[in-house]
């Protein structure tokens, strides 16, 4: 019972095909026992027929030989007998051992269109939604299953495309009302000599103003990430992203008293979004400042091997528990119970970056490291026709 309980549904096809041959082989040989038992009884072995009554001694020799044949003659059907029940045991050997092979064969050609099914299932996500099964064939119990997985994937990219959408509508709408809000600010700190409350306000007005820019500009990368089309596909070199973005981040990276130790190779080469792997390099970077301990470090490295190209950021700072570790590629997660961060984060910087390396074909992977602070990987599809002759640059600070 238990190798029917687990195990795939081929295997319990193929058991129960092989467990049904042999009992009614079992139930056939029996019944071939029987009958010929009913007809040994017949005539039993050493049994004398009824004595003819006579004293004649050729008739008793006669007599006495007739018993000694049929003593014979049951003994031989008795061996018969042995030999086709052993036969008959070995045949039904041999056939559940061929019954098991049928099985297997059977449950394959039955389970072939739900393998085919599964694996069509795997290869749809979320960016290729428009994909379909499309089984054809009888109208049986596979293709109703394969129709109902078409009706929920197309139920899924109604689901995605209006979420998109919506994210992507409700940023444009909104930067009207903020460009009106900023205008009247400015009008208000214009006028002659304005009271230090209406300044005071309108500087915390603005702080709040660029947070709320910082936040639907972080919208509208991720609504574009998540769609996955990109018009400006070309070739990108991590490395070079990362020195920029270094470069561009290198005050407050001073201001913080931050030691940056940074190793690009020139084979780390992809083909995507140029401003979207930028901005996944960038996002990187200032998590890597923000979240750091004053004193810390930085550590990052771009490299490749031809199969993909790596860019890594490692940061010091305190334990990190693995389980928040690993929420923090959703929107709006944090470490912590704090629903803001710091500096202005929208919380939203991780999740952008695990959006853009998903629409790219990579993978994204945060670790928190055993002596404390965070290591987080990308990894994208290395470019075949990346350039060569690159130098390999290293920048310590």
């Amino acid at each position: 019972m238990g190798m029917l309980r687990g195990g795939t549904v081929r295997r319990r096809f193929t058991i129960l095909y092989a467990a049904g041959f042999l009992v009614s082989g079992i139930v056939l040989l029996a019944l071939t026992y029987l009958m010929s038992g009913v007809r040994l009884s017949t005539v039993a072995p050493g049994q004398a027929p009824t004595p003819v009554p006579t004293g004649e001694p050729r008739l008793a020799a006669a007599e006495q030989r007739i018993r000694s044949l049929e003593g014979q003659l049951a003994d031989v059907h008795g061996q018969q007998d042995q030999r086709l029940f052993l036969g008959s045991l070995i045949a039904l050997v041999v056939m559940v051992g061929l019954s098991l092979l049928l099985g297997r064969f059977l449950a394959d050609r039955v389970l072939r269109p739900l393998r085919l099914i599964t694996a069509a299932t795997r290869r749809i996500s979320a960016e290729n939604l428009h994909e379909r099964l499309a089984v054809t064939g009888p109208a049986d119990e596979v293709k109703e299953l394969a129709d109902t997985v078409d009706g929920l994937l197309e139920r899924l990219e109604a689901s995605f495309d209006a979420q998109r959408r919506f994210v992507g509508n409700a940023s444009h709408e909104l930067r009207t009302p903020l460009a009106t809000l900023r205008a009247s600010l400015d009008v208000a700190v214009a006028k002659p000599e304005p009271a230090a409350q209406t300044l005071a306000l309108a500087g915390r007005l603005r702080t709040e103003l660029d947070r709320l820019d910082h936040l639907l500009d972080g919208l509208l990368v991720l609504a574009r990430a998540q769609h996955g089309a990109f018009a400006d596909r070309t070739l990108v070199s991590l490395a070079e992203l990362a020195r920029e973005a270094l470069a561009d981040r290198a005050a407050d990276i001073a201001a913080k008293d931050l030691a940056l130790d940074a190793e690009v190779r020139p084979d780390a080469w992809s083909r995507g979004s140029g401003v979207l792997l930028s901005r996944t390099v960038r996002n990187l970077v200032d998590n890597a400042i923000v979240h750091n301990e004053a004193g810390g470090w930085i550590r990052v490295s771009a490299d490749g091997d031809g199969a993909e190209a790596r860019l890594v950021v490692e940061t010091g700072g305190r334990v990190l528990d693995q389980g928040e570790v690993d929420r923090l590629g959703r929107p709006f997660e944090r470490l912590g119970a704090a629903r803001t961060g710091p500096e202005g984060s929208s919380g939203l910087g991780l999740s952008i970056v695990a959006a853009i390396v998903e629409a790219h074909g990579g993978r994204l992977s945060l670790q928190a490291r055993p002596e404390g602070g965070l290591c987080v990987t990308v990894a994208l599809p290395a470019a075949s026709d990346r350039p060569d002759g690159a130098a390999k640059a290293r920048v310590t600070a």
